[in-house]
């Protein structure tokens, strides 16, 4: 080839790559993403838990833990003393309903059902129930924000609820790396980020409350021995303590509650 022809050759493969630069085509090979951060845990503590309590929903609040559990004929709210496990106080659902999520605004005490569109507004100090409310679909689970409630049911879609009147006010939808994630259970708000039970999983998803993506993972396996696995469902129940950065996870018919501290990266 001449020096003529090899110049002309360059610019026209120049001229092309621009062109299709502009086009929106990259030229180069893509870089593949990064795969999500998955991390481990640390067990700083562990407590005693209702091993007949189907546990769909769990938070922290001045001392005790308060829980919402399942099943029709069984479902109950509850506070619980965290150090011994003692229900200092308990008020059962109607058997017609299976309850699912719980969480407290101000004085109530609000919780889902699961299938019936049915949830209901307790006085916290008292349990006694002040009213009922709709919501359309599943109810699965609850946790708030210092504006909102955040419920899900079941899908990759996170719900946000008006904590006066209980009407939805946004969505978001869960995703990582573009791939929907389904199977979102118990929730809670911790440090900016909403963290998810994936039913039927031992794992955690740390979900960012402004765009939907999972930051990353929490590898929860190996918190029950084999032997107690037999007897235990899966995990489902997240509780965190802001005061004392405390963070505590256990599942349906769980012996233990476990203090968590975040791990290395796997």
């Amino acid at each position: 080839m001449s020096r003529r022809h090899y110049i002309m050759a360059s610019l026209a493969a120049l001229l092309l790559t621009a062109a299709l630069s502009l086009a929106g085509f990259s030229t180069s090979a893509q870089t593949p993403p990064k795969p999500t951060p998955v991390y481990g845990y640390q067990v700083v503590h562990t407590y005693p838990h209702d091993t007949k309590a189907f546990t769909e929903g769990l938070f922290y609040l001045d001392g005790a833990l308060y829980e919402s559990t399942g099943l029709n004929g069984r479902s109950s709210i509850r506070k619980v003393q965290l150090e011994t496990g003692k229900v200092l106080q308990q008020q059962a659902v109607p058997s017609e309903y299976f309850g699912e999520g719980i969480v407290n605004w101000g004085s109530d005490l609000v919780q889902l059902t699961w299938q019936s569109h049915v949830g209901f507004v307790y006085d916290r100090a008292t349990f006694s129930m002040k009213r009922k409310f709709s919501y359309p679909g599943e109810g699965w689970a609850l946790t708030k924000d210092s504006g909102r409630i955040i419920m899900d049911d079941g899908t990759a879609t996170i719900r946000f609820l008006d904590p006066q009147s209980l009407q939805q006010t946004g969505r978001l939808n869960v995703s990582d790396q573009g791939r929907p994630v389904t199977q979102l259970n118990e929730l809670e708000y911790i440090n900016g980020e909403i963290w998810a039970n994936i039913w039927q999983t031992d794992r955690i998803a740390r979900i960012s409350p402004f765009t939907g993506s999972v930051s990353s993972w929490m590898d929860m396996r190996g918190l029950l021995t084999p032997a107690e696995k037999t007897s235990a469902d899966v995990l489902n129940g997240i509780a965190y303590d802001s005061a004392r950065n405390r963070i505590f996870v256990t599942g349906k018919y769980w012996p233990k509650i476990f203090e968590i501290k975040i791990g290395a990266v796997k």
